[in-house]
């Protein structure tokens, strides 16, 4: 991933910063990954056991963890030796289990090595994927079956997918609140490195000792709900992200905006008409699809949806607010023309 990381670059200019900065970033998540899939080919080939991912799966989260805390400590302590304006908004409260927690560094670097990005898309979701292809091969083995079930292929295929677009969609997240306002500290550490690969796993994980024959039926309606989601989700974070690089682009001239006070426009048609937050939807439903295979003997395949609803819940009450002070009477009225926040004629 790091040799990736270094050999195949495209270089994207961030956003402006509070201080009027732009830094520069490396856009080549997707080249990792397939580097990662080589790998992984290789190391099949040489009839490397995978099944240890899921014999040894509390060793390596305790591994990730303690890496998670030095990486978190070193970013601390380095914080207090750069610039006041290269320091987070929210990070910097004077208070060491805050700071700590929260991150006080917006953007630490080593040299160009930017450590947050670095870590917000590629240890975490690669080894996501990782993970979900030892469980699969560890309920082949302990459930002795010549191939993997049904509902094991399709918990791979669907965050696969998600891992998949995610990467290849990579320049996206350089707006996001993770990269522009939160500082690097153990939070987004922990987060990246631990929760998402060892939890967002789960529904994998469960399938191993407790198994759940899907009949075709089932599983295509299963597949149809997560195609949904798909289309909802690629569908509005598209939409969003070539009005953002282009508002003027001929091809979005059907969309329906509003004017602020920023000078820029925000979208009432298409996607962003439907609900405030249509790529929140649009998670939540596939969500829901990777839990259904499973079925429905155990809270354990349904943590994840549960987790992320009330996250994205709170994301979005965080959005709002920021967009308020931002759009002030713009976001008053792009309120009114789309009511719902989440989901249609609910929330």
């Amino acid at each position: 991933d790091t040799a990736s990381y270094v050999l195949i670059r495209k270089i994207v200019d961030g956003v402006p910063l509070a201080n009027g900065k732009k830094l520069q970033y490396r856009i080549n998540a997707f080249y990792a990954f397939l580097l990662c899939g080589a790998a992984l080919a290789a190391a099949l080939y040489n009839e490397v056991n995978l099944s240890y991912i899921h014999n040894n799966l509390l060793q390596l989260a305790i591994s990730a963890m303690v890496f998670s805390l030095v990486l978190s400590i070193y970013l601390y302590l380095r914080s207090w030796h750069v610039p006041t304006d290269e320091l987070a908004a929210g990070g910097n409260s004077g208070s060491f289990v805050y700071d700590f927690f929260i991150g006080r560094e917006l953007n630490p670097r080593i040299k160009n090595f930017d450590l947050k990005y670095f870590c917000e898309l590629r240890p975490g979701l690669m080894g996501w994927v990782v993970i979900n292809l030892g469980l699969l091969f560890a309920e082949m083995e302990m459930q002795q079956r010549d191939v993997p079930s049904l509902a094991m292929i399709l918990v791979n295929s669907f965050q696969l997918l998600y891992v998949m677009d995610a990467l290849w969609n990579e320049e996206a997240i350089l707006t996001t609140m993770d990269i522009v306002h939160d500082g690097f500290g153990y939070m987004l550490a922990f987060g990246d490195l631990v929760w998402v690969p060892f939890v967002y796993s789960l529904q994998a994980f469960y399938l191993v000792n407790h198994p759940n024959e899907l009949t075709w039926p089932v599983a295509l309606t299963i597949i149809a709900l997560n195609t949904v989601g798909y289309i909802i989700f690629r569908g509005a974070n598209s939409q969003k992200n070539a009005f953002r690089r282009n508002p003027h682009d001929p091809k979005l001239a059907h969309l329906k905006t509003i004017p602020t006070a920023t000078g820029r426009s925000l979208i009432v048609s298409g996607w962003w008409g439907f609900v405030r937050h249509p790529n929140y939807l649009g998670d939540l439903i596939m969500a829901l699809a990777w839990s259904l295979p499973c079925g429905f003997n155990h809270i354990i395949p349904y943590f994840y949806i549960i987790y992320f609803t009330c996250l994205l819940v709170h994301r979005e009450a965080r959005d709002e607010h920021q967009c308020r002070k931002k759009y002030g009477v713009a976001w008053n009225k792009y309120c009114q023309q789309v009511r719902y926040r989440i989901f249609p004629y609910v929330y």
